[in-house]
């Protein structure tokens, strides 16, 4: 499978050259395909390549398909075609995230048969080898998913997976990651991100309780469905062979790592990562944070910031969090790609054409003057 993958990004590229330079363009003339990405993986505290060499995720979160398809309306949200692909590319960007909805991989009856089931999947398996294809790698994460939770910070109060939910459940996340990880296990490339933001600290009394509710699930205080811990879903996830890299993330909507050294579920491939997410907005915001949170992490695991924002339209803040990135060698990718006015949210681009916008431009001309 991961031959034909490769057969196929490599037929994309050169029918996107064909295009663009025509027959009589002379091959010596046309540019060269970009490298597929590395196969990661964990190597103490550094991402390394096969050959051991040390590797950094840097790029964009493309968010869509986690809503689109519950909402009815699609399955993505804009183009997802190789230009606007290779718009995430030109910006220097090695990594893309794709946020995914559980219920719509699987295909349950509440989702439009248009956008469930084998469409939907087929669909981001396209995104997949066009990422690829443009020689970045793909992390595929969950984003929405089951479970009626009413209490401190429900997004919603319904039960199916139309926002984002304290934790993982035991109904449909665990099958849910038995399906993405057999059709990506002979897909090293591509890394799976457990659980997008899980905040279980908001319903359970205590943090020691939220942390145990994050590794090991089942009746967690204040979540009124069977939870399926970080452990469940690892589990389910090597169960299939696949070695993929995995990614958990924290607490506190993944703001909080405290507890994640002393919780770390056991992986017998030895291929996790801890993930943490940050916007301007959240409680550890801070170098004095990072420096007393984060940096113990990063010493002993690969850190990768899933997502960095601020809801400034500008990037005074992401400046700051991309220079404590840099000077540790550690990952971060910024959120979002989607072309939705910036001052209502972190929209990186104007357009799918790349266009930027204030905020946006901070991130790009960052990843531009790397030396990666």
């Amino acid at each position: 499978m991961r031959h034909t993958r490769r057969l196929l990004r490599t037929f994309a590229v050169l029918a996107a050259l064909f295009v663009a330079g025509g027959p009589t363009t002379p091959a010596s003339a046309l540019p060269a395909a970009p490298a597929p990405p590395p196969v990661l993986h964990a190597d103490g505290n550094r991402l390394v390549t096969a050959d051991g060499a040390a590797h950094r995720l840097l790029g964009v979160n493309r968010s869509g398909g986690e809503f689109a398809c519950v909402q009815g309306w699609g399955i993505f949200d804009g183009p997802v075609d190789d230009a606007s692909v290779k718009a995430i590319a030109d910006w220097n960007a090695n990594t893309v995230r794709i946020p995914l909805n559980e219920e719509c991989w699987l295909g349950t009856a509440n989702i439009d048969p248009r956008y469930r089931g084998a469409n939907y999947r087929s669909a981001v398996d396209g995104l997949v080898q066009r990422v690829q294809a443009h020689g970045m790698t793909p992390v595929l994460e969950l984003h929405w998913s089951h479970g009626r939770y009413t209490g401190n910070s429900a997004g919603c109060h319904d039960v199916h997976a139309s926002c984002q939910k304290p934790m993982p459940n035991a109904a449909y996340t665990p099958a849910f990651w038995t399906s993405v990880a057999t059709a990506y296990k002979n897909d090293p490339e591509v890394v799976l991100d457990l659980f997008n933001e899980p905040y279980p600290d908001r319903a359970t009394p205590t943090t020691a309780e939220a942390w145990a509710c994050w590794r090991d699930g089942g009746t967690c205080p204040g979540i009124g469905y069977e939870v399926a811990g970080m452990q469940d879903l690892l589990d389910a996830v090597r169960a299939t062979g696949a070695r993929n890299l995995v990614l958990a993330a924290g607490i506190a909507y993944s703001n909080d790592l405290s507890g994640w050294l002393a919780h770390a579920p056991r992986d017998p491939a030895g291929n996790l990562a801890a993930a943490w997410h940050v916007y301007n907005f959240n409680a550890c915001s801070g170098e004095a944070c990072w420096n007393r949170t984060l940096a113990p992490v990063a010493a002993r695991v690969p850190l990768v910031a899933g997502e960095i924002g601020e809801n400034t339209c500008a990037h005074g803040f992401v400046d700051r969090v991309m220079k404590w990135f840099d000077e540790r060698s550690l990952s971060y990718l910024g959120w979002t790609w989607n072309a939705w006015d910036c001052s209502s949210g972190p929209a990186l681009i104007r357009s799918y054409d790349g266009t930027p916008t204030p905020f946006g431009i901070g991130l790009r001309d960052h990843l531009r003057a790397l030396d990666t």
